[in-house]
């Protein structure tokens, strides 16, 4: 498996005024599902707002898993990303205030993409959405789809940063070419900036060779890239969505929630780096 370096891209964005800050918005990205993208996200949001940091989770998913994890029912939503998206409301209106700010999702959400591909500017109703509260947040964090189809695409065009969760398997590797073609052409015609920051090891379990073998096949392809932290599979993390909450809510003394805890300093490392590169 081949892999290009990905080299620094220019800030297309404005610099904004002396004193105020914008948001970094990273978007977590894999068209292979069940790698816990959702279940990444909220941990890691939660990890970060543990430290003082403003965070805003986007469920851009029509399952609204994200939603359901905080104990919300998609079903009974009457206003979410869809309206934002195609309807254009603020994104402020549809945000729930739960561990975390949560802008929810909504069954609605899945006529977003054929609703979306007639309108001009389509790729970038997300970036401009999020425009109005990017000073509200240190952080905006974005749940996509199991699909690069035209939500995931507005992810990524909003975005500075892309984290890929990757299941420990041999398939879920393969899939990270197809994520990195798609990223080579956003980067080409919409937006600069955007790179993979981070390649997320899950559902790592060190007594198996195959997921021995499947770390060893990320490093020799990614190298750097290749997040130190490992989510090991543990059946907390099947629970805590059950109960409404995060991990690190759930059971915040336990492994799992350190991992996530691990994984937060490594972004903020990883993000304070590259503000000085």
């Amino acid at each position: 498996m081949g892999h290009a370096r990905l080299l620094p891209r220019p800030n297309v964005r404005p610099p904004a005024a002396e004193g105020v800050t914008t948001a970094k918005v990273f978007a977590f990205a894999n068209q292979k599902g069940g790698v816990a993208k959702t279940t990444t996200t909220l941990n890691l949001a939660v990890a970060f707002k543990e430290r003082g940091l403003r965070v805003l989770v986007v469920d851009l998913d029509p399952q609204g898993n994200l939603t359901m994890s905080q104990g919300l029912n998609p079903d009974a939503i009457e206003r979410s990303m869809f309206d934002v998206l195609v309807q254009r409301i603020p994104i402020r209106e549809i945000v729930h205030e739960r561990e975390v700010d949560v802008a929810v999702s909504s069954i609605d959400l899945a006529g977003a993409e054929l609703a979306l591909s007639s309108m001009i500017g389509r790729e970038r109703a997300l970036e401009k959405a999020l425009m109005p509260v990017q000073e509200s947040y240190d952080w905006i964090l974005i749940d996509t789809p199991p699909s690069l189809g035209l939500l995931t695409i507005n992810a990524l065009v909003a975005a500075q940063g892309v984290i890929v969760p990757v299941q420990c398997e041999y398939l879920s590797l393969r899939g990270l070419v197809q994520l990195e073609n798609t990223l080579a052409m956003i980067r080409e015609n919409l937006n600069p900036r955007v790179e993979i920051v981070g390649i997320l090891p899950t559902m790592f379990d060190g007594r198996t060779l195959h997921s021995r073998e499947a770390i060893e096949i990320l490093q020799e392809n990614f190298g750097d890239l290749l997040f130190e932290t490992r989510i090991r599979k543990t059946v907390r993390f099947a629970e805590a969505p059950v109960r409404g909450m995060s991990i690190m809510n759930y059971d915040p003394t336990g492994p799992a929630a350190e991992m996530y805890r691990e994984l937060a300093e490594e972004v903020l490392h990883g993000a304070k780096a590259r503000e000085h590169a």
